[in-house]
C-alpha cells in the first residue's frame, strides 16, 4: 500500500505507543510502517511514547478529570507521612527469607471491595473535554478514529473526538470487559447504568469492530450486529526463530528450563503456582527441571510470596520488550496460564494474551493451563504447539508436563509446528498490511447512526 492510501487515523487509549505493556506493544505491532503524518495518537497514560513511536502525540492530562485529580492529590498528601513511618520500620523481623506455607499476596475482601468501589466512582466522576483538545483533535483531520476503550472515561472520550471530527469509530476490543464491567454494583449500580449508556453511544459511531481473537471477532459481531475483525499482537520477522537452529543442548543432568514471562494479575499467579508445585513433584520423581517467572517488577515484588516453599521455582528478573525474544527461545518448555476463578473466566474468555504470539514464534513447546473455554487455550490447542491442560487437576498438570520434560525430540516438533503457525498468523508485515486495509474501508463505512453535535456537557466546556 502506498502512503497515500493509509487512512489517517487519530488513536484515542489510555496506553500510549510504548514497549513496556501488553497494549502499548500490541498497538505498536499493529501500525508497524504506519506512514508517520498519517497517524496521531491522545492518550491518558501518564509516560512518554517509546522511542520508536511514529506519528502526532497528545496526554490527555489528569486535570481534565477534576474529581480524580483533586481527590489522589489529597490522597498522596496522607500517604507521604504513612509511607515514612514503614520505611523507618523496615527493619523490623519480618518476610525476608520466610519458608513457612504461601499466603494469598492479593488484598483482603474489605481493602479489595473498597478498591473497587472507588474505581468505579473515579470512572464514573465528570471529564472535561477542553477547547485546546478538540482544537487538537481538529487539526489531526482524521479519516477514522482507533479506540481500545476498556472504561467509561474513555468512552466518553473517544465519542467526543468522533463528534468533534465528524468520522466514525473503531473500538478494538482486548478483553470481554462490555458485559464484565462494574457487574458487581459498585456505586448503587451507577456505573454499570454508564457503562451500558456509554457504549450504546460507541456503537453508533462505530462502523467496524475489531476482536483480539477470532472467537472475539465472532461472537462480538453476533452480539452487537457490526462488522468485526480479528487482530492480536503480531511478532516482527526478526523475533522469529530459526527453523534450522535446533534448541540449546542441556548439559547432562542440568534442569530443564520451564519459563513463564507475563503478569501475575487476574489470579495468574495462583495457577502458575500449581505449575511450580508440578514442577516440585517431577524434581522428586527424577526429572531435572526448573521453572522461571519472568513478570513486571511491580508483580515479581507483589506475589514473591506465593512462590514460597518451592525449591524448583526461580523468580527471574523483569525483562525489557528488547530480551523477550531472546529469553523465550533459550527456554525448553513455555508456560501461559490463566485463572480459573469464575469472574476471571468470564473477563477473559475471548482474549489472547500479547505473549502468545511471541510464544509461537520462538518454536519452543508450550504448557498452557487455564480454563478450556477461553480463546487462548484453543489458539493454543489449534497450534498443535505443546499441551493444554483445561481443569484445575494437579494430576492432569503433572501428567502433560512429564513428557515435555523429559523427551527432547518431542519439544522439537512440537516448537516446529508452534513456529510453523506463528508464520501463517502472526507476522507483523502480513497482519499490519491487513489491519490497515480494515481501517480503510472502516473509513468509508457508513455508521450506525450519523456522528450527533456536541453533547451539552462538552459544548460547556468552551466556557473555561
Amino acid at each position: 500500500m502506498r502512503a497515500d492510501e493509509y487512512p489517517r487515523v487519530l488513536v484515542v487509549s489510555a496506553a500510549v505507543f510504548d514497549r513496556s505493556t501488553g497494549t502499548g506493544i500490541t498497538l505498536s505491532n499493529l501500525f508497524t510502517g504506519w506512514p508517520s503524518e498519517r497517524l496521531a495518537q491522545l492518550y491518558a497514560e501518564d509516560r512518554a511514547p517509546g522511542p520508536d513511536a511514529v506519528g502526532t502525540f497528545a496526554r490527555f492530562g489528569p486535570r481534565n478529570a477534576p474529581v480524580e485529580y483533586h481527590l489522589f492529590r489529597q490522597w498522596e498528601r496522607v500517604r507521604r507521612p504513612v509511607r515514612a513511618v514503614v520505611r523507618g520500620a523496615a527493619g523490623s523481623p519480618g518476610a525476608a527469607g520466610a519458608t513457612g506455607p504461601a499466603r494469598d499476596p492479593g488484598p483482603g475482601p474489605v481493602r479489595a471491595r473498597l478498591r473497587t468501589q472507588l474505581r468505579a466512582f473515579v470512572d464514573l466522576s465528570p471529564v472535561r473535554v477542553p477547547v485546546d483538545v478538540r482544537r487538537w483533535l481538529r487539526e489531526q483531520r482524521p479519516d477514522v478514529i482507533y479506540t481500545t476503550l476498556g472504561s467509561i472515561r474513555m468512552m466518553r472520550l473517544a465519542v467526543a473526538a468522533a463528534q468533534e471530527c465528524r468520522v466514525p469509530l473503531v473500538p478494538h476490543f482486548m478483553d470481554d470487559w462490555p458485559t464484565t464491567l462494574y457487574a458487581g454494583g459498585q456505586v448503587l449500580g451507577l456505573p454499570r447504568l454508564a457503562v451500558r449508556a456509554g457504549f450504546r453511544d460507541v456503537l453508533r459511531h462505530a462502523s467496524y469492530g475489531m476482536g483480539i481473537s477470532p472467537a472475539m471477532a465472532r461472537e462480538f459481531e453476533r452480539r452487537y450486529r457490526l462488522p468485526f475483525a480479528a487482530f492480536g499482537n503480531c511478532v516482527d520477522a526478526a523475533d522469529f526463530a530459526d527453523p534450522d537452529r535446533p534448541a540449546p543442548d542441556r548439559p547432562a543432568g542440568a534442569p530443564v528450563e520451564v519459563v513463564y514471562v507475563g503478569g501475575l494479575h487476574l489470579d495468574r499467579w495462583r495457577s502458575l503456582r500449581r505449575v511450580g508445585e508440578a514442577v516440585v513433584r517431577l524434581v522428586a520423581q527424577g526429572t531435572p527441571a526448573r521453572l522461571t517467572v519472568h513478570a513486571p517488577a511491580t508483580d515479581l515484588a507483589r506475589y514473591a510470596g506465593a512462590f514460597t516453599g518451592l525449591p524448583a521455582v526461580r523468580l527471574g528478573r523483569s525483562l525489557a520488550s528488547a530480551e523477550v525474544a531472546g529469553a523465550l527461545r533459550r527456554a525448553d518448555v513455555l508456560v501461559h496460564v490463566e485463572s480459573f476463578a469464575a469472574e476471571h473466566r468470564r473477563y477473559t474468555r475471548y482474549s489472547l494474551s500479547t505473549k502468545i504470539p511471541q510464544y509461537l514464534a520462538s518454536g519452543r513447546p508450550i504448557l498452557g493451563f487455564g480454563p478450556t473455554e477461553l480463546a487462548s487455550m484453543a489458539h493454543l490447542a489449534a497450534a498443535d504447539a505443546g499441551a493444554v491442560v483445561g481443569d484445575d487437576d494437579p494430576a492432569a498438570l503433572v501428567g502433560a508436563l512429564t513428557p515435555l520434560c523429559a523427551d527432547a525430540g518431542l519439544r522439537a516438533r512440537l516448537g516446529s509446528r508452534g513456529l510453523a503457525y506463528a508464520v501463517r498468523h502472526h507476522r507483523a508485515d502480513q497482519v499490519a498490511a491487513r489491519f490497515a486495509e480494515v481501517l480503510r474501508e472502516a473509513a468509508t463505512r457508513p455508521t450506525n447512526r450519523p456522528p450527533a453535535p456536541r453533547a451539552g456537557a462538552l459544548a460547556d466546556a468552551d466556557a473555561d
